[in-house]
């Protein structure tokens, strides 16, 4: 039974989490916690094999200096399929998995034959992780059984590879809808049952759409998860992309995710956030910490 979401109580609950200071220890392990947890992400047309491979490597080793404790690598390098052979490759040897976009990303428009062909083609190439957009007209139209469908189908061709699902919550519309729609395609995703913890996870958006991970969305999706965790005991994880580019905005995250479901979900396998330049920022806040002192927000540029 879908209860309406009360925006309001919604946006003050998601501006909490803002407000709340991590003191030094514990902003250093944060800080680490999130290097972790970052799917390295390029999603652009001009994107080369040159390209992937030095994304690799700073994903192995994001941190250009050595620190004590050591920085440790991304979750994830997530690409385009055509890239998912050269990643898989540039990732050889390291605990770094290869993630692809899939199901004619970002807009999903092309039939589900198609998308669900591209999967497969994606995972035989060497893809751990799929990243899967849904029909959010059919989920606008109320075409729901469709949305359960394009899941179920796109979840098969995974062959066991992990399934993200991108809602795009920025064109969803309401917190209803976007509540609504996660808990739909966490029913479609688990219907069969014998699922491992962190194999499904719920995403907010492909960055590209604005807005992309506001906090309240991405504390309806925290959420979602609780509810099904309470009433199935299983473990689904959630992922925020688009638009987190400071260390400030990952931590606020955090902060959330352990206050929302608990300890239980600060790892990688539960918790990732989808972003390009926020791993700049992360190993600048982690340089300067390490070396005794703190650098503003304002005094960090991006690169």
């Amino acid at each position: 039974m879908h209860h309406p979401v009360d925006a309001v109580m919604l946006s003050q609950r998601a501006a909490s989490f803002t407000r709340r200071s991590l003191k030094a220890d514990a902003k250093r392990t944060a800080l680490r916690l999130a290097v972790s947890m970052v799917d390295l992400t390029t999603l652009e047309g001009a994107d080369s094999p040159e390209c992937a491979r030095a994304l690799c490597r700073r994903a192995i080793h994001p941190c250009p200096e050595p620190v004590t404790p050591a920085v440790p690598p991304v979750a994830a390098v997530c690409v385009y399929p055509r890239l998912v052979p050269v990643v898989r490759e540039g990732l050889l040897g390291s605990a770094v998995k290869v993630a692809s976009v899939s199901t004619a990303f970002p807009s999903g428009q092309s039939p589900l034959e198609l998308r669900v062909q591209e999967t497969a083609a994606a995972v035989a190439a060497g893809a751990d992780e799929i990243d899967m957009v849904i029909s959010r007209g059919a989920f606008l139209a109320g075409r729901l059984d469709d949305i359960r469908t394009e899941v179920m189908e796109v979840q098969d061709a995974c062959q066991g590879a992990h399934l993200k699902i991108i809602l795009e919550t920025g064109e969803l519309g309401t917190p209803d809808n976007i509540r609504r729609c996660a808990d739909l395609v966490i029913d479609a995703a688990t219907e069969r049952g014998e699922l491992r913890d962190g194999s499904v996870f719920v995403k907010t958006s492909t960055g590209k759409v604005s807005p992309a991970a506001t906090m309240p969305s991405v504390l309806l999706l925290l959420e979602s998860v609780r509810a099904h965790f309470r009433s199935t005991g299983l473990r689904l994880g959630v992922k925020p992309a688009g638009g987190i580019r400071k260390s400030k905005a990952a931590l606020h995250l955090l902060v959330m995710v352990r206050e929302t479901v608990g300890p239980d979900w600060l790892q990688p396998s539960l918790f990732r956030i989808g972003a390009s330049s926020l791993l700049d920022d992360l190993v600048r806040q982690i340089l300067w910490t390490s070396r005794g002192q703190y650098a503003a927000m304002h005094d960090v540029g991006v690169t």
